[in-house]
């Protein structure tokens, strides 16, 4: 196979270009290509990866044009500049290295709050103008204060760690944040309102979401003790800028420090000018450190999905590790056919989908599983679908995927079995994986069978008949359509009986009609894997 290529259209390190080179990847770097957007969409069908930071903004129109891409890799945490359904939508892995910046950031937002405690940047400034206005610049320790902190994931949890060790005390709002972890860090989990009524800093952490755009609004500003000072070093939108502004200029807020902004690059915004603002140009991750961290952890990340199907640190789908995917590969190959077997002989709308996994499956990262089986189920009706965009599309049309896991009850070490509920009915299939690692199909509707997934194949629901095998084979022999495998099986001697025949090329459909005209035959369907 010809080797994967990889397409740098932002400023990286050489360092992170080297570890494609190294890994066997080709790679083209072009760092100021992605302020080119009509260029870079006019190239990005050639490339299996793209390395971005900021700069580049990968657009529904850009993705349209990447016809091979499989993975998007952000060297930051932000993937703001990524439009995350439609990479979806198009099965494109959307990575982000949200690790290799946190300290960088979390010490920004520290030093961000030691210049508004002691106005340090209005006091240089003063200084250096000659006027040595000593006694206009009264700061405040930070010794004894109460940091509130908004959001307490991996850089909220290293601030609060730092602000501990200055010895303020501090308070978090996170709704993910367990009693536990809030233990741990040393830290007090209080409610929103609880935190704007007790701090006297509040740092900002979280992402920017439907939820969290503009969580310091003008009314829970109102709720914030007087002088407060405010931090951002997260997200531009987080705070109402224009609510914070008259907050300052009334004096209920005594001073701001942000990092970040709603428009970007921020030439104009409500907060400049303020005497009691600090503004810096999104350097949360701006570091030596930060910068080689992100740009190797990204190359790397990148180098094992592209060579070895390892994800990490995915957006929009589980991880799995190097360890994990070959294991994985089987089962996900398993779970597909499986869901796509249902979906070929369902016909009326899907109400939910209930998967079990038994035996040693179960140990596996059962989601990428999930996706698979729901992506299988789904694409005999919707064409596009694939394992990375099947879990939201399955949510927006509202139906329900429910997952079991259990230890081994039978003959085999690990199962799956899939059972789709319908406006009409309930089907169940089964399966597992053999040593040979070659999925296969074990039960239908409780109904022990043994047959290969194959290219093409019939399904056969009938009465348990004699004759009704030599009269099928005749059906086939005569129209010239050779049989491959066989596989039968039934419920009991005269009861429902199935076969699942694999044959050589496409059926013709006057082939299944002379199927459908054989004695105690219910149901004749073509299937293709």
């Amino acid at each position: 196979m010809p080797a994967p290529k990889v397409l740098i259209s932002d400023a990286l390190s050489p360092a992170a270009v080297q570890i494609f080179k190294d890994r066997g990847i080709e790679v083209d770097f072009q760092p100021d290509l992605g302020k080119d957007k009509d260029k870079l969409a006019a190239i990005i069908g050639n490339y299996d990866g793209l390395a971005i930071r900021s700069a580049t903004k990968v657009t529904p129109k850009i993705l349209e044009e990447a016809k091979s891409l499989k993975v998007i890799g952000r060297a930051g945490i932000g993937v703001d500049n990524v439009d995350i359904p439609a990479a979806t939508a198009k099965g494109i892995i959307v990575m982000n290295t949200p690790f290799g910046n946190s300290i960088t950031t979390a010490e920004h937002a520290i030093a961000m709050m030691f210049a508004l405690a002691r106005e340090i940047p209005a006091a240089d400034a003063s200084t250096q103008a000659g006027k040595w206005e000593k006694n206009r610049f009264m700061g405040v320790e930070i010794t004894a204060k109460t940091l509130g902190i908004i959001g307490c994931g991996n850089i909220g949890s290293i601030v609060a760690e730092r602000a501990i060790g200055l010895r303020m005390k501090v308070i978090a709002y996170d709704p993910f944040l367990s009693p536990e972890r809030a233990l741990d860090l040393g830290v007090e989990k209080v409610e929103l309102d609880d935190l704007l009524a007790r701090a006297d800093f509040i740092t900002l952490h979280t992402p920017l979401t439907e939820k969290t755009k503009n969580v310091l609004s003008a009314e829970a500003l109102a709720k914030t003790k007087k002088g407060v000072r405010i931090i951002n070093c997260a997200r531009g939108g987080l705070v109402d800028e224009a609510a914070l502004r008259a907050a300052l200029d009334s004096g209920h807020v005594g001073g701001a420090a942000f990092d970040v902004f709603v428009e970007e690059p921020a030439k104009e915004n409500p907060l400049f000018g303020h005497p009691n603002v600090v503004c810096t140009p999104h350097l949360g991750a701006a570091t030596t450190e930060a910068q080689e961290n992100v740009a190797l952890q990204v190359a790397e990340q990148m180098s094992e999905y592209l060579l070895r199907g390892a994800i990490s640190n995915a957006v929009n789908f589980p991880s799995i590790t190097a360890e994990e995917a070959p294991k994985l590969k089987p089962f996900i190959a398993l779970a597909e056919n499986l869901g796509s077997f249902a979906g070929q002989l369902t016909e009326t709308g899907i109400k939910s989908v209930h998967i079990t996994y038994e035996g040693t499956v179960a140990a596996l990262k059962i989601k990428a599983l999930t996706s698979a089986a729901v992506a299988g189920l789904l694409r005999p009706m919707l064409a596009d679908i694939n394992v990375v965009s099947a879990p939201s599309v399955a949510k927006e049309r509202g139906i329900v995927i429910e997952e079991t896991t259990r230890e081994a009850q039978g003959e085999h070490d690990a199962l799956i079995t899939l059972t789709v509920i319908t406006e009409k009915q309930e089907r169940s299939v089964v399966g597992t994986v053999f040593a040979d690692g070659a999925p296969r199909i074990v039960a239908i509707k409780g109904i022990k069978v043994d047959a290969e997934f194959a290219p093409s194949m019939i399904y056969v629901t009938n009465e348990d008949k004699p004759g009704f095998i030599g009269r099928f084979a005749s059906v086939l022999g005569d129209a010239g359509v050779n049989i491959a495998t066989f596989a039968l099986g039934r419920d009991r001697q005269g009861g429902s009986a199935i076969a699942l025949v694999e044959v050589d090329g496409a059926v013709p459909d006057n082939v299944l009609t002379g199927v459908q005209t054989i004695p105690g035959v219910k149901q004749v369907k073509p299937l293709k894997f």
